[in-house]
């Protein structure tokens, strides 16, 4: 089946051959948990929406229109708004969350508490700008691909890269420097 595209994985899918799902899930679901956990910061989360996403486009009320964009755009789109829901409910929750938060504290893991810091910074920047950080400087999705998904034009996934790396790199460094006085 792996010369199948994703649409025709997803046509055979809806008409009930699981080896087509399987094939589509295999396919796209790494790359889809990476952006999920990457917007979240919650590796339980992350594999939740995953399965969530998946779970939705199998069901009846689903219609997948070819028209609109493709199947991996429609996949990313509908753990967007999962995440976005998830955020709205979590929203009085501290921005920190616990992604490594375990070793702020020792010294000898510096790299953990850098890396930790990093998917914090990329949590608390907006949705927009996150989905074009992790697209393309994440994903390394190319410019188009994150438009499509994104649903927007290219010069708006550029503008909002060019600030979501400036928005990036202001926490960054406020995070060096609470480091250094630490």
């Amino acid at each position: 089946m792996n010369d199948f595209s994703d649409e025709e994985l997803y046509r055979r899918m809806r008409k009930g051959d699981q080896k087509a799902f399987s094939e589509l899930y295999e396919r796209r679901a790494p790359s889809l948990y990476r952006y999920v956990l990457y917007s979240t910061g919650n590796p339980a989360n992350a594999e939740e929406v995953t399965h969530e996403v998946f779970l939705q486009m199998m069901a009846p009320s689903q219609n997948f229109d070819e028209r609109r964009g493709s199947v991996e755009a429609y996949l990313y789109g509908m753990a967007r708004n999962l995440v976005r829901t998830q955020s709205r409910q979590t929203r009085r929750e501290t921005a920190l969350g616990d992604f490594g938060q375990e070793h702020i504290l020792d010294q000898t893991l510096i790299q953990e508490e850098s890396a930790a810091a990093l998917h914090s910074a990329i949590r608390e920047l907006p949705m927009r700008y996150r989905d074009a950080i992790v697209l393309c400087d994440i994903e390394e999705r190319s410019y188009e691909e994150a438009a499509r998904w994104m649903q927007c034009p290219v010069g708006t996934v550029r503008s909002r890269l060019s600030r979501g790396r400036a928005l990036l790199a202001a926490k960054m460094k406020r995070f060096r420097q609470v480091a250094r006085w630490n």
